[in-house]
């Protein structure tokens, strides 16, 4: 399964022009991030600052600085 992942391709061409292949950028990474990234911050610095209402003990990591 993974192998169809990581295959590539052959490099083509058109009127003897190589086209190059897709590959993946910095942006893409920063667009991952920005998408999953953050979303799973907000949600657990919710999870813990509930968690401190709740029980008055701090379990994040912000309670080692």
């Amino acid at each position: 399964m993974w192998k169809r992942f990581f295959k590539r391709t052959q490099v083509e061409t058109i009127m003897g022009h190589r086209i190059p292949e897709p590959r993946y950028t910095w942006q893409a990474a920063l667009w991952v991030f920005i998408y999953l990234g953050v979303p799973t911050l907000l949600l657990g610095t919710l999870i813990d600052a509930l968690i401190q209402l709740a029980t008055g003990v701090c379990t994040g990591l912000w309670c080692y600085f």
